[in-house]
């Protein structure tokens, strides 16, 4: 539970609007694949925005970000541009990889943000790998490495755990519990709690509500201040669910309608966080709909531009897959 720690009003709505910004994209990325505007896979972050939002605004600019495909939301929380981010979804020259990339696999090294893998669990090694370079360079900076419930189970991972440990490298293994990896729960899935799965390797963890952000936040900053300290990785996992499939093409029929709709009436993020702006801050529900409308005309925004700009020449299939280096 979160400690009675009061907040400022611009720093409540300021995750607020994140979370908001987040929801709205992923809802017209939703639209847009329907349209069959966005082709290949597309994995909306729906219903897990607090996680993102409370580890970001936790977190400094010399740190870097991985992920894996679910990945959407981290790119926005990270502030790359919703422009950016939809060319990259619909396959335009203007997106983040030139079209090239889609929905798994965009990057930003302004932004420090280095995908978007689809490969379940190799995001972790590079994320592992991102960390030493951290502590390689002595930037100070720590590497925030996020897979899921179903990635918590790969070998790969445990191979990260037991190098980063023994170096102390400065990684932050963030475990995205949605209750399903892929169709699967984690009940028949996963055999004990995933926070203590870096027990043996002498990796502390801890679980945390990701439905309250601001649960989210201060515990991403007590563990941010351990990783800096120079005591090595920490596990977070955070528990929160996905209100749509995992993929757009998952009808999500192994779960049921009552228990979605108890998650989004009883334990939403946004709500959440809304109630207690309300009650701390007295704003009204007309100042959060102009805030709603002003983030959706951003989203249609991004959504037009992606569709006007061109797709990437036929030349473009040659570029960006060697390093060319002078003699």
């Amino acid at each position: 539970m979160a400690k009675k720690t009061t907040y400022s009003k611009k720093f409540l709505m300021n995750l607020y609007e994140h979370m908001v910004l987040i929801r709205k994209f992923e809802e017209k990325a939703g639209q847009l694949y329907g349209m069959g505007l966005i082709g290949g896979f597309c994995h909306l972050y729906i219903g897990q925005e607090a996680v993102v939002v409370g580890i970001q605004n936790a977190q400094k600019k010399e740190d870097s970000v991985i992920t894996s495909y679910r990945d959407h939301g981290h790119m926005l929380a990270c502030d790359m541009d919703p422009k950016g981010v939809m060319a990259e979804l619909t396959g335009r020259i203007d997106g983040y990889s030139k079209g090239k990339g889609g929905s798994m696999h965009m990057f930003s090294d302004e932004k420090k943000f280095y995908g978007g893998h689809g490969i379940v669990g190799a995001q972790i090694p590079i994320g592992t790998g991102l960390g030493f370079a951290h502590q390689y360079k002595k930037d100070k900076g720590v590497a925030i490495a996020y897979m899921g419930d179903g990635a918590a189970n790969q070998g790969q991972v445990y191979e990260s755990f037991n190098m980063a440990s023994l170096w102390k490298i400065p990684v932050l293994y963030i475990i995205e519990n949605n209750k399903y990896a892929m169709g699967t729960s984690q009940e028949r899935s996963a055999a004990g709690e995933f926070y203590k799965r870096g027990e043996a390797y002498n990796i502390p963890g801890k679980q945390v509500d990701g439905m309250n952000v601001l649960e989210v936040y201060e515990e991403a900053q007590k563990a941010f201040e351990y990783v800096r300290s120079g005591k090595g990785p920490m596990i977070l996992e955070i528990v929160t669910y996905r209100y749509r499939g995992h993929s757009m093409s998952d009808p999500a029929k192994y779960r049921t309608k009552e228990e979605v709709t108890d998650i989004k009436e009883h334990h939403d993020c946004m709500t959440h966080l809304k109630a207690n702006i309300k009650k701390a801050y007295g704003v009204s529900e007309d100042d959060f709909k102009a805030i709603d409308k002003a983030i959706k005309a951003t989203v249609n925004e991004a959504a037009e531009f992606a569709q006007n700009s061109p797709e990437p020449p036929l030349s473009e299939i040659w570029t960006d897959v060697l390093i060319e280096q002078s003699a």
